[in-house]
């Protein structure tokens, strides 16, 4: 099992936006073969902070799902330009 934890930080008036199009690809991503878990947070107080969690059954499993035709116009083309920081932590289960 791997586990993926991204936090975004969007860009000031593109939060609408951005968790409208998280919205659109979380089923999506739920629906890969190698996706147990996809799961996204919006901060209450900070709108501009997401966090995704995502858990996958091995590492080609989160690899595959970097190769989708929805992560690329998705995330790459709609999410990721609206950004102003990314930070992504990959940990694998050890008990």
């Amino acid at each position: 099992m791997v586990a993926l934890v991204a936090r975004y930080l969007v860009r000031a008036g593109r939060e609408d936006e951005v968790a409208q199009a998280l919205r659109e690809f979380a089923p999506l991503a739920r629906a890969e073969s190698g996706c147990s878990q996809y799961v996204v947070h919006q901060d209450p107080s900070e709108p501009r902070r997401i966090l995704l969690y995502e858990q996958y059954l091995d590492q080609r499993a989160l690899e595959a799902h970097r190769e989708t035709p929805h992560f690329k116009a998705v995330i790459e083309n709609r999410i990721l330009p609206n950004l102003e920081g990314r930070e992504r932590e990959v940990y694998t289960v050890i008990g």
